[in-house]
């Protein structure tokens, strides 16, 4: 599970739930999950929809399932000292921790402004940062950020590419190991509808999650509030046709498997 607040109408529900004992839950930021996925080492988990791109013969997704936004989704931002449309040659600092993200954002800046920038992997709080043009981050990292306020022009990725594509984003998914998905289909089954059930309960109490999270990151339950409100759980198939346009873009750029798309999907038969 994705260790930011934006699982929190998922996951603390899951918390405060009776689960078998071998249902063990591992906790990272998504290129931590990602790698462990590809590993072996998880079995099925939230993860960055540019994973299930770069290996879709070993997964398959759980359907109706994703962590997604149609339009702004208020976490994961393109800090600029500059106009955007100005960073040609400039450094751009990338959080490492989602690939999803990382890719997106060259999508938007060599897509769409036409712009072609240094890029740099590394820490948003480290040495680099006070020396880079702008500054990718996620998760709880863009919200802390987006509430100091200084950055003069802030970019939210899925306000972006909604505008350009008219569509939403989906940035994780729910995979499944292809090979789990072939020896325990009863489990991956019973597991999908918790989710599911989880993710119905979480938006009933969505106002007692937010007082519960906020502190996290510090901000107001108000505020909280709004922001989980514009994250999405679902996968319709509007959300399908924007995942696949995101990996056709990707396929055209060498970055993911051609075979990513038509999407693969865990059946319950």
């Amino acid at each position: 599970m994705v260790n930011f607040i934006n699982t929190a109408p998922i996951y603390e529900t899951w918390k405060k739930r009776s689960h078998p004992s071998d249902w063990q839950v591992f906790e990272a930021p998504p290129s931590t999950l990602n790698q462990m996925l590809a590993d072996g080492e998880l079995d099925l988990g939230f993860v960055s929809s540019y994973e299930y791109g770069v290996r879709p013969q070993e997964y398959r997704i759980l359907p109706d399932l994703s962590i997604s936004a149609n339009g702004s989704v208020g976490s994961v931002f393109l800090f600029c000292r500059i106009d955007p449309q100005l960073l040609d040659n400039e450094t751009v600092l990338l959080s490492g921790q989602s690939e999803t993200s990382i890719a997106l954002i060259k999508i938007i800046l060599e897509e769409f402004y036409k712009v072609h920038p240094q890029y740099v992997v590394g820490d948003v709080h480290g040495d680099l940062a006070d020396q880079a043009a702008a500054i990718l981050a996620i998760g709880d990292e863009a919200l802390r950020l987006s509430s100091e306020g200084h950055f003069p022009y802030q970019l939210d990725l899925g306000e972006v590419w909604c505008k350009y594509t008219d569509l939403p984003f989906v940035f994780a998914i729910c995979a499944v190991r292809e090979e789990f998905c072939r020896n325990h289909p009863q489990t991956v089954s019973e597991i999908h509808k918790e989710f599911l059930a989880c993710r119905g309960e979480g938006s009933r109490q969505l106002e007692s999650i937010c007082s519960q999270v906020a502190p996290r990151i510090p901000m107001h339950p108000d505020e909280c509030y709004v922001y989980l409100r514009a994250i999405e759980y679902d996968l319709t198939e509007r959300k399908q046709l924007a995942l696949e346009k995101y990996y056709g873009y990707l396929i055209a750029r060498g970055e993911v498997s051609p075979h990513s798309v038509p999407l693969q999907f865990f059946s319950y038969e």
